[in-house]
């Protein structure tokens, strides 16, 4: 996407702006979802509902901490090599008002690479009735919550835990930016079985990050060699692209990138809350797609 630098420098301003800002001015909510402040505001949502899909859009979806950064830079890889060229860096998330107002000016080339954290009702119709192609990500509960609890303590644009057992409780009540992780999970559910809709996991990108790669592309229809396929998983790793994050990133590097690790939520977690996980996850998860694909009884046991 076009104007990356530029892009980089405004989300550090926002980053300095929040620095003496009371906690409870740095979110609000919005149709009964908890956003930034900082980052979101009314008028964007309110002009969003009337946002112009285009049919050659490739649209990324995640609940924050799932692998959103890093799918992104797997499929602007992708697309970068298919274009023989390297694609500049940065994930124009639609309802972030920074990125917001250039995809709204329409100048972006396609194919635009899109991303959103909107649960699947408040993303734009227009994706749907242009039947756009969404990359779906989805990380398990248990290493979601700690990402997303770090995430929270090390950004500036959100208001701090003092401990993990404060922030337990608001991950499991929704009461987080973005809302309740199983909301978004149970509702995307409902549609994996569309032609539209590719679901990748954060640990399967990690177990198989070159079968990753070959199935984004294919998904998209983006023809790319063996060889190119090779590359790109090896620039794409999590370590490869936490070194280079700066670059990438820019003033934010510090903030999307921490461990990478599947299976961190075991130093966090005490016995009672990963049993509550499980309570959660079996009442709106067990059996399904989702549950099935998300491995939960591999990553989120003992």
């Amino acid at each position: 996407m076009d104007n990356i630098p530029q892009f980089h420098e405004e989300m550090k301003k926002i980053l300095d702006s929040v620095k003496n800002v009371p906690k409870e001015a740095l979110v609000f909510t919005y149709n009964g979802v908890m956003y930034p402040a900082a980052i979101c505001d009314t008028d964007t949502f309110k002009d969003i509902e009337s946002f112009e899909a285009r049919e050659d859009d490739l649209m990324l979806v995640s609940y924050p901490k799932c692998g959103s950064h890093w799918a992104h830079s797997l499929l602007h890889s992708i697309v970068g090599a298919k274009e023989k060229k390297e694609a500049p860096f940065g994930i124009p998330v639609i309802e972030f008002k920074v990125y917001h107002k250039y995809v709204k000016e329409n100048t972006v080339s396609s194919p635009r690479i899109l991303a959103t954290h909107l649960h699947y009702h408040n993303i734009p119709q227009s994706f749907f009735d242009k039947k756009v192609k969404m990359l779906v990500v989805f990380r398990n509960p248990k290493d979601t919550a700690v990402s997303f609890f770090h995430f929270y303590n090390n950004n500036s644009v959100l208001p701090s835990y003092d401990t993990w057992d404060d922030f337990f409780p608001d991950f499991m009540a929704g009461k987080v930016v973005n809302g309740s992780y199983f909301d978004h999970a149970v509702t995307w559910n409902k549609h994996l079985d569309e032609d539209t809709v590719l679901l990748m996991t954060f640990e399967d990108m990690k177990e198989d990050l070159e079968g990753s790669v070959k199935k984004i592309s294919e998904f998209f229809g983006i023809s790319i060699t063996e060889e190119q396929v090779k590359q790109i998983a090896e620039k794409g790793s999590f370590k490869y692209m936490k070194e280079n994050s700066e670059k990438t990133q820019g003033a934010i590097a510090k903030v999307v990138f921490r461990k990478g690790d599947v299976g961190d939520w075991r130093s966090h977690f005490s016995e009672a809350q990963s049993q509550e996980v499980d309570s959660k996850f079996e009442e709106c998860l067990a059996g399904t797609k989702l549950g099935e694909l998300l491995k939960y009884n591999v990553h989120c046991k003992w």
